[in-house]
């Protein structure tokens, strides 16, 4: 200790003995803590595996799905401000996989982080239900969109950049979980392109984090704009002034 007295003449001998071992329980806390989210990391993994595997009973998934009309709404339209996406008729698969991506950290998401992690999405059989029921829902057309004053340029660069993951249409990809784009609000996916270039969503896949870093600011927007408008498909359309019958109490506001 007298090495450490020389070497830090300010602390006396008791001080340096509670920094040091400060310092192991620390780097013991940051082991344990890597530790434990490996450990929930491979349980997410096998809770994804298992959930997608499984059948998804509609009634079980309509009752899950009442923890998430306070936000996504009954419909599951979400908001044309892209507070909220339009969730309704997302590809069964990629709804399974953005909650455990929530569940196990590797997506931020402060508002769904609780009611992903809740008992009421406790097990593989209660995801599987939920996302079940919201790829059932019937999707609305009347969706936030951009300026519109540079649509040529952003189907350019979605035919070059985008289409090959996302589709033409931007029907997504059920086999591969990359989610459909049509019906989806604009300023919604600004933020979620930006979330992914900025690295807040450890999700994006490594091809689109690549890209979305080479995008300037008018690539991003027109490209968004661009897809906001691509046409939902006619059988996933929802009736005009259709509203979700499950809920029929529910208060529905502009």
């Amino acid at each position: 200790m007298r090495d450490n007295k020389a070497k830090f003449p300010h602390f006396p001998g008791s001080t340096l003995n509670r920094l040091a071992v400060g310092v192991a329980a620390a780097i013991g806390g940051l082991l344990l803590a890597g530790a434990a989210w490996a450990d929930d990391h491979e349980r997410d993994l096998h809770m994804y595996e298992k959930a997608n595997s499984l059948e998804s009973d509609l009634e079980h998934g309509r009752k899950e799905y009442k923890v998430c009309v306070v936000c996504h709404r009954p419909e599951g339209w979400g908001t044309k401000d892209g507070q909220y996406p339009q969730i309704a008729g997302q590809l069964r698969g990629v709804i399974i996989k953005q909650l455990e991506d929530i569940r196990s950290r590797n997506r931020d998401n402060p508002t769904m982080f609780p009611f992903a992690t809740s008992q009421m999405l406790d097990r593989p059989q209660d995801i599987a239900d939920v996302a079940g029921y919201i790829a059932r829902l019937p999707m609305t057309t009347d969706v936030g969109h951009g300026s519109g004053d540079d649509l040529e340029h952003g189907k350019k660069l979605y035919d070059e950049h985008c289409a090959e993951c996302h589709g033409d249409g931007g029907e997504g990809n059920a086999e591969d979980l990359i989610p459909s784009l049509y019906g989806q609000h604009y300023a919604y996916m600004v933020r979620q392109f930006e979330w992914i270039r900025d690295g807040r969503r450890r999700n994006g896949d490594p091809k689109m984090i690549k890209q979305a870093k080479m995008f300037s600011e008018r690539d991003l927007k027109a490209v968004m704009d661009y897809a906001s408008r691509l046409p939902v498909p006619e059988e996933k359309r929802a009736a005009p002034g259709w509203k979700n019958p499950d809920f029929p109490e529910y208060v529905r506001s502009e």
